[in-house]
């Protein structure tokens, strides 16, 4: 446990003193280039066409374009998404990642027995020693909120249809986006069980 302690704390480090190259978004331009997004992920960026859509609204900057860029070049490959990038410069999604992150993140409430809540927050805040599983709150903080200088999302208030998705294309190596700190989300995702998985994106639902 404590070895991925300290290599999620010397990511961390380094990710903050180096940074993610990234340009800087200009909001109001972004807004004209997000109109299409809308479609899909709501006119607030947080109300998707259903649960699988991540909310955009809030999120990190740095995170989202990081996001772009993979799923532009085919690194992150979205079916729904293929083409509506394309020939689309780093600036002009540079942009569209500053609108999304200026909005008014969404939060929804936990719906599961106080049983299960308290069993996603253990796993949240503590991690699971036994099974070398590092507590997400270390890169994604108490409230969920992220680390924006570093690039790591928020993941409060994700429906938890999509968290799910996510943390199980992690766990089974179907989602590589991790790369740039070293496989970290498939290191923790592989520890996770569907019922664990199922109680930590329901909590993260309401995460505030």
């Amino acid at each position: 446990m404590l070895k991925i302690f300290s290599r999620t704390l010397v990511l961390i480090t380094g990710l903050s003193l180096s940074g993610l190259v990234f340009a800087a978004g200009d909001p109001a331009a972004g807004k004209d280039q997000s109109i299409a997004c809308a479609a899909c992920h709501g006119q607030d960026g947080a109300t998707g066409l259903d649960g699988t859509y991540p909310n955009l609204a809030g999120q990190n900057e740095k995170y989202l374009l990081q996001q772009l860029k993979l799923i532009q070049s085919g690194e992150r490959p979205i079916l729904l998404m293929s083409g509506q990038l394309t020939g689309k410069s780093e600036q002009t999604m540079a942009d569209m990642a500053a609108y999304y992150a200026s909005l008014p993140a969404k939060t929804g409430q936990a719906s599961g027995s106080d049983e299960d809540i308290a069993k996603a927050q253990q796993i949240y805040r503590g991690g699971i020693a036994s099974k070398s599983v590092a507590a997400c709150s270390a890169c994604h903080s108490p409230t969920g909120v992220g680390n924006a200088q570093a690039g790591f999302p928020r993941i409060s208030g994700q429906p938890p249809e999509y968290t799910t998705v996510q943390l199980t294309a992690y766990r089974e190596s179907q989602r590589s986006s991790d790369e740039y700190v070293g496989g970290m989300m498939r290191d923790v995702a592989h520890g996770l069980t569907d019922g664990e998985i199922a109680v930590l994106a329901d909590y993260l639902q309401g995460l505030n």
